[in-house]
């Protein structure tokens, strides 16, 4: 089954809507209270002048629709269970208590379940004497050839510029052609990596690794497409490429970058970019997120969305509301760099040849980088999964440098203190530095004149004293101290790497960590497990032996 952040399942739709009631930011929100079953919120500020909107659906698709209740927008939300339209007599409770002369519009996206019972309940409504118009929002383009598109994110944009005209105080006609006017003017289309994970069900991973869907549903159905990739720019220009034809010459556009849930920030930081680099940019005037709009429960995916622009819808989309799932408009940018000073750094040392020197660099420094994966993944069961390739990335430098002869190899003490500059920059977080710290003391000591296993020991000591760590809390110090130890007795290689063997094993059995990443686990996650760094450092001195 998967998992869900909830209490009861048959609860889960009314639990969230009560939190999205107390969290809103302009306290303007109350649940209608019509009945057993009926999940209807209203703007507790309405006076029934103006021409009522009405949206709704399955839920799992928050902000949508609660989040976009509030002056100048929506006046009620019709919640159904996840994935699953809202009942007839719930639209219809919705429709008789935010009603008045000036009439009411249902926006509702074009699935067989909201159109049948929006449509009935409108009926109904109609029967009783309510003026009752239809928006149906059907902006998918994924599937070219089908009768009927779905709705998607794009019904967002018809909430707000539907609003305006309401708030504006426009007819219902009015108001219902400037929505179908602007549904016809909108195209989505949507990708995914993978399918969302419904409460209490089994998860369903149809999409394979390093492949995407162009096209999935909002509630998971399958696309149009399989893509053999997940690369960021190939798939944004393909989604890219066929929302531009929507968007005829000398035509403006909005585009609407939506998070269908499971993006992160980072992942949407890229998605902007690549949308605004792509062939689609030179036709779009303003952009909307990226930002979670009409989202999917958790899928792993994105939609792009485009509004063809004038100045009179624009100015609907500029108009400022009260619902808190909203999010401004704005005009791309390009990036702007602004020049900052250099550090000064001391003049590197001059290159010279010492082909020993450099056998042995080199050696550790590949035996890092074809380590990368495995050590991510071994870090991955106690850390943050990025040891392999922090180590990777330092090696890589270090060997760049020995390819291009650019190393002095026939002068230690310069070569560790260049190796601990290098490092510094090239290593993020925590490692980098204490890495640089080490080489940095060592090549002092060998200036100083102390034989290398020495002041490789001398180093190890600042690192030990700067980070903190020590024998026994289970990190690389395990390993690298004991295998220095043996050089500095004067033993060889192979008893140095027996050390570092010992060391690194002895970590998969230690109590606890008491420094880096691994100190923040319980027990029962390092169990039998080696720290990435020891087994880094056996591994090192096991290729030199």
């Amino acid at each position: 089954m998967s998992q869900f952040f909830m209490n009861e399942k048959s609860e889960l739709v009314n639990e969230a809507i009560e939190g999205a009631l107390i969290t809103t930011p302009f306290h303007n929100l109350s649940q209608l209270d019509a009945g057993e079953g009926i999940r209807v919120v209203v703007r507790n500020d309405w006076d029934k002048r103006s021409v009522a909107l009405i949206s709704g659906g399955g839920s799992g698709h928050e902000p949508a629709h609660v989040g976009f209740v509030g002056k100048g927008m929506l006046t009620a939300a019709v919640c159904g269970d996840v994935f699953a339209s809202p009942s007839v007599d719930a639209v219809l409770s919705a429709i008789i208590n935010v009603t008045g002369e000036a009439g009411c519009l249902l926006i509702v996206k074009n699935y067989t379940g909201d159109r049948l019972n929006f449509g009935l309940a409108a009926e109904k409504a109609r029967a009783l004497g309510y003026r009752v118009e239809l928006a149906i929002v059907q902006d998918d383009i994924a599937l070219p050839e089908n009768p009927q598109p779905r709705g998607l994110a794009g019904t967002v944009l018809i909430h707000k510029l539907a609003g305006y005209y309401a708030e504006q105080g426009a007819s219902l006609e009015e108001v219902t052609q400037r929505a179908r006017q602007a549904i016809a003017d909108t195209a989505s289309i949507g990708l995914a990596f993978a399918t969302c994970h419904i409460p209490g069900e089994p998860q369903d991973n149809r999409v394979a690794e390093g492949e995407s869907e162009l096209g999935m549903g909002i509630h998971g159905e399958p696309g149009v497409t399989t893509l053999k990739t997940q690369n960021s720019r190939e798939i944004v220009q393909n989604m890219a490429e066929k929302l531009a034809e929507k968007v005829p010459e000398g035509k403006q556009a909005l585009l609407l970058i939506n998070n269908l849930g499971g993006f992160s920030m980072l992942e949407l930081g890229v998605l902007a970019r690549e949308a605004l680099r792509s062939p689609l940019a030179k036709r779009l005037s303003h952009l909307i997120g990226p930002a979670t709009l009409v989202s999917s429960l958790d899928m792993k995916g994105f939609s792009l969305t485009t509004l063809l622009l004038d100045d009179e819808r624009l100015r609907a989309l500029q108009a400022p509301v009260e619902a808190s799932g909203w999010q401004p408009v704005q005009q791309p940018i390009a990036p702007v760099t602004v020049e900052g000073e250099e550090i000064k750094r001391p003049p590197q040392a001059q290159p010279s040849e010492n082909a020993a020197v450099q056998r042995v660099v080199d050696k550790v420094c590949q035996t890092l980088v074809d380590l990368e994966s495995e050590l991510n993944k071994l870090d991955a069961k106690v850390g943050d999964g990025d040891t392999g390739s922090t180590f990777a990335a330092g090696a890589r430098k270090i060997l760049q440098g020995s390819q291009q002869k650019a190393l002095p190899f026939n002068e230690p003490a310069r070569l560790l203190t260049l190796v601990g500059e290098q490092l510094a920059v090239v290593m993020g977080g925590s490692s980098g530095v204490l890495m640089s710290i080490m080489f940095t003391a060592a090549g002092q000591q060998l200036e100083e004149g102390k034989p290398l296993p020495q002041a490789l020991m001398a180093g190890l000591e600042r690192m030990k004293h700067y980070g903190g760590a020590r024998i026994g809390d289970r990190t690389l110090i395990d390993a690298l101290e004991p295998a220095l130890q043996a050089l500095v007795e004067g033993k060889g290689l192979n008893e140095a790497a027996v050390a570092a063997h010992k060391g690194a094993e002895a970590t998969a059995s230690m109590s606890a960590a008491k420094a880096g990443r691994s100190s923040y686990l319980n027990q029962d996650s390092l169990n039998g497990i080696k720290d990435p760094g020891a087994y880094a450092v056996e591994r090192v001195f096991g290729a030199l032996k």
